[in-house]
């Protein structure tokens, strides 16, 4: 355990690290609710910040994490956190956001997420994939470019996790080769899109309602990908308000049959939950490559 000392020093370190001058720290109130990371609030003579850290050699996952907010902050759409600076002091990798503080939301606060995520959808360039790799959770994401939508969706989303399932003996052989059938038919399943700007990673833990009560995304794992997968995953555990999904369709409509493709987009997420959290999402996995 850290002392008050200690704790005090880490802070304004990483502070004076990433804001090049010395900063006084008044207070920190460490958060709960992570899997990954250790995370504070903290109160300084120049305002409020939120820092989160962990072991050193995660810099480079708080660094792809800094440039995902900063590409999706471009777009103009949504609240995103500024990033304040990140890096390493010592033996911790180290992350410095604003912080946002909440409030109760407001009445179109639904139908806003939804316009404004589809205003990041609308952002695309010509190639799946991203021009840095990233994390999904503490997992490595592949963002190698490439122009095939349903070859890039298997070979940098579906393989590598089911791969690893594979490796850490949480999913048999036989599953595995499924996987492969699959891969036939992705062609004839998957619409033909240009890619999108995704958050990467949205689900309701990852949208927060800021000062204002609009809505605010945090903790991405930014691409280019299938706009359909992000809202997918929406759906994943329990899904967000009607609102939401009708003011994204007012705004850029879905192709016919979304609702059909929504269990092989999130193929991807329950493969992450299965190598982070175990075993137990195996049986969604199956659900779904027994369909199709």
């Amino acid at each position: 355990m850290w002392s008050g000392d200690e704790q005090f020093a880490f802070f304004e370190n990483i502070l004076f690290l990433a804001l090049g001058h010395s900063v006084e720290v008044i207070e920190t109130r460490f958060l709960s609710g992570g899997d990954i990371n250790t995370a504070a609030q903290v109160f300084t003579s120049e305002g409020l910040y939120f820092a989160k850290w962990n072991t050193a050699d995660k810099e480079g996952m708080f660094e792809s994490e800094a440039r995902g907010l900063d590409l999706l902050r471009q777009t103009e759409a949504i609240h995103i956190p500024t990033v304040i600076g990140y890096g390493q002091h010592h033996d911790k990798a180290f992350l410095l956001l604003e912080y946002i503080d909440s409030a109760t939301p407001q009445r179109n606060y639904w139908e806003t997420l939804g316009h404004s995520l589809a205003v990041i959808h609308s952002h695309t360039q010509p190639a799946f994939g991203l021009h840095f790799n990233n994390f999904i959770g503490s997992l490595p994401q592949d963002n190698t470019p490439g122009t095939n939508g349903p070859e890039f969706f298997f070979l940098h989303r579906l393989l590598p996790q089911a791969g690893m399932a594979l490796y850490k003996g949480l999913i048999d052989k036989d599953l595995y080769d499924h996987f492969f059938r699959l891969h036939r038919q992705l062609p004839n399943l998957l619409p033909n899109e240009r890619p999108a700007l995704l958050h990467g990673d949205l689900w309701s833990g990852n949208v927060m309602v800021n000062d204002t009560g609009a809505p605010a995304l945090i903790d991405p794992a930014v691409y280019y990908g299938y706009r359909e997968a992000e809202l997918a995953f929406t759906k994943l555990f329990g899904g967000f308000d009607q609102r939401f999904y009708d003011a994204y369709n007012e705004t850029f409509p879905l192709e016919d049959g979304f609702e059909q493709r929504v269990p092989i987009y999130n193929l991807y997420p329950l493969l992450v939950h299965v190598n982070l959290f175990g075993s137990g999402y195996v049986s969604g996995v199956e659900k779904v490559l027994r369909r199709f």
